[in-house]
């Protein structure tokens, strides 16, 4: 079954401005004066962001960065961020965004693959020193010759150094100097490489170029009804792409307000939301399942709340009718995408009625088509699909067939309106409170503790997070390994949302005549 679409909709964002830094630059002399970011006590108008990215891109040409070179940030969502970000871009560099829940062996995994040349880490966050974290793991990082700390101190060692003392290496680079860079790169260049884990257990890194990404969040925007002067609080983690490119880029494109939360509790949310008068709040149903159901709720004014976009996970009808109801919200979409195809595949339109809202994730957005395979497996084909896998022809071989359709490994279902629900997964993947869990991943993890000799992940429901992780693991002999060892010893050594919440231990896992595990099987046990 084929589904095309019209071009409604179709806002040609890669034509507008051409490249990333043209947006920002676009939008520093458009919005000027306007309220651009709102960071705690911070406030920044758009011609000051765009100062502030200029300086940024100034220092990474005085440290050296060529056009093409891979620059990763792992830090949480706030101006620095920002600013560090679009700095990089601006000079012609690949973004590498790292996710902030990662352990420093998972970090430097990706920069070794990537080949960064230079770092943007947060100190510490949530606790946890990212720096220290980075140096334990132990790795060797041969490309990696600068790590910029976005913090007031810095380990002393060669190479390393605070965001205050890079950014003031760059005042030495003429303006001149900055603006030919940016204006050199070509919009079918990387913009960015998003690391995407996969069933073989290892990141990948899906390739997406300027042009890409302007033009699908230059669409989102306008699918979504985004508006000049909206203020955008986003939660969303900025190292994925709905944070960086429906929220930052977006925001730009828009000249919208952004209003970055690095940590997200309710509490926050709710004193965000009425301290900043914020009208605009995407993010996985859990977020606003958890807005509504929140003791304090009416001790706060909500009112100017207008626009929630969702996805990732089912959103129950009740949650879209609660939030127009309860909330006077006006607009509730609901979308689906992954980072193969810019993070982007389809979306509900604002006329839509509720309840296919809340039953799937709308139509393929325009220029694009999508279709389904002989086993309902979603295949899309269009301007979002990635470049390929950073490095990877077996693999992008693999995602991309000869006619250019991308094999998303999501099963679904087309309505008669063409609408998509996605009912399956093929990889196995669950959806952690918004977070992609791989099993492959968690089991090889899981493999190297010394007291486990086989394991198996599944996803199970979870009434907070939607789906978690549960794991069937097979103790070697004489071990007394229970499962909290297994919980505990998880915690230490991968992101918090990879954990699985149980662990039943089996004498052995049901596998097939080939040697593979039968996951249904072990879903039966569980009920899920």
């Amino acid at each position: 079954m084929d589904v095309d679409t019209h071009p409604d909709g179709d806002v040609r964002g890669d034509l507008e401005w051409g490249t990333i830094p043209g947006l920002v630059r676009a939008a520093a002399e458009r919005h000027g004066p306007r309220e651009a970011v709102v960071d705690g006590r911070v406030r920044v108008t758009y011609a000051e962001l765009g100062e502030r990215v200029e300086r940024a891109a100034a220092a990474c040409l005085a440290a050296g960065i060529r056009g093409g070179d891979r620059v990763a940030i792992w830090a949480p969502n706030t101006l620095d961020w920002i600013v560090s970000a679009l700095g990089a871009v601006t000079a012609g560099a690949v973004l590498v965004p790292l996710n902030t829940r990662f352990k420093g062996a998972e970090a430097a995994y990706v920069l070794q693959r990537s080949r960064a040349r230079l770092l943007f880490v947060t100190g510490t966050f949530l606790g946890t020193s990212y720096v220290a974290s980075l140096r334990r793991s132990g790795a060797e990082l041969p490309d990696l010759e600068r790590v910029v700390v976005l913090g007031d101190t810095a380990p002393d060692d060669e190479g390393w150094t605070t965001l205050k003392a890079f950014l003031a290496e760059g005042d030495t680079v003429p303006a001149a100097r900055v603006r030919a860079r940016a204006d050199g790169i070509d919009p079918a260049s990387p913009s960015d490489v998003v690391y995407t884990s996969g069933t073989t257990g290892r990141p990948k890194g899906a390739v997406i170029s300027h042009a890409q990404t302007l033009r699908c969040y230059a669409i989102w925007s306008e699918l979504a009804g985004l508006r000049e002067g909206d203020r955008y609080l986003v939660v969303n983690p900025f190292f994925h792409t709905f944070g960086y490119k429906a929220g930052i880029l977006a925001c730009l494109m828009r000249g919208a307000v952004i209003v970055p939360q690095s940590v997200f509790t309710v509490d926050t949310v709710l004193a965000n939301i009425a301290a900043e008068r914020i009208t605009v709040l995407p993010g996985p149903p859990t977020l606003h399942q958890s807005l509504l159901d929140h003791p304090a709720r009416t001790a706060h004014d909500l009112s100017t709340l207008r626009l929630v976009v969702t996805g990732a996970a089912v959103v129950p009808l009740r949650l879209v009718e609660r939030l127009r109801a309860e909330l006077g919200v006006g607009t509730v979409l609901t979308a689906y995408g992954l980072s193969e195809a810019s993070g982007i595949v389809t979306m509900c339109r604002r006329d839509d009625p509720d309840e296919t809202i809340a039953t799937t994730s709308g139509r393929p957005i325009p220029g694009t088509e999508l279709r389904l395979s002989d086993s309902g497996e979603v295949l899309v084909r269009g301007h979002h699909v990635m470049k390929g896998y950073s490095e990877d022809e077996e693999a992008t071989a693999a995602a991309i067939d000869a006619d250019g359709w991308l094999h998303t490994g999501d099963v679904g279902v087309l309505d008669g309106a063409g609408n998509l629900r996605i009912t399956d997964r093929l990889k196995d993947m669950f959806i952690v409170g918004g977070f992609n869990a791989y099993p492959a991943e968690i089991e090889q993890l899981l493999g190297l503790h010394p007291d486990i000799a086989d394991v198996a992940v599944i996803g199970i429901p979870d009434p907070r997070l939607g789906e978690v992780g549960k794991a069937f693991a097979v103790r070697r002999p004489g071990s007394t390994l229970t499962a909290d060892d297994v919980i505990a010893w998880s915690r230490r050594e991968m992101a918090n949302y990879k954990v699985p919440r149980e662990v039943e231990f089996v004498a052995e896992l049901p596998r097939n005549a080939s040697g593979k595990v039968v996951k249904g099987e072990l879903r039966a046990r569980s009920g899920s």
